[in-house]
């Protein structure tokens, strides 16, 4: 439970923070997708991220309001739309895996320093159960 709370915690801090840049973390999440692998579907992206193709249309939506992404698509009937991320987007993501890295180092903050390397240890084999 505690470790339920403590990532609860650390989402609404992130989420508070990304929400400044106009971003949620379904947002950096595409963003991050793209950025790794240009020219994804909506529908890659949807299955990514575990949700609806809808949902993720919404969620990009947003973003190429802002200027982060751009459909790029060939012409001809029936062919899907291939989605970029622009400069802009590029400097979002930047900013919001800032916003990642310092609640990180926030976290770690609270553990004195002869216990970072173990708290990241006990995390990162917690990261593994399934």
């Amino acid at each position: 439970m505690l470790l339920v709370l403590l990532g609860r915690r650390l989402r609404d801090r992130i989420d508070a923070d990304l929400k400044r840049s106009g971003l949620s973390l379904r947002h950096l999440s595409a963003l991050g997708h793209l950025a790794g692998q240009p020219g994804l579907s909506y529908s890659d992206l949807a299955r990514r991220a575990g949700v609806t193709v809808q949902s993720m249309q919404s969620t990009l939506a947003q973003l190429e309001a802002l200027g982060a992404i751009e459909r790029r698509s060939e012409p001809g009937r029936g062919r899907t739309a291939e989605l970029h991320v622009t400069a802009t987007g590029a400097e979002l993501l930047e900013k919001a895996r800032e916003t990642i890295r310092a609640a990180d180092e926030a976290l770690l903050g609270a553990v004195e320093e002869d216990e970072r390397a173990l708290t990241m240890l006990l995390l990162r084999a917690l990261k593994g159960l399934e």
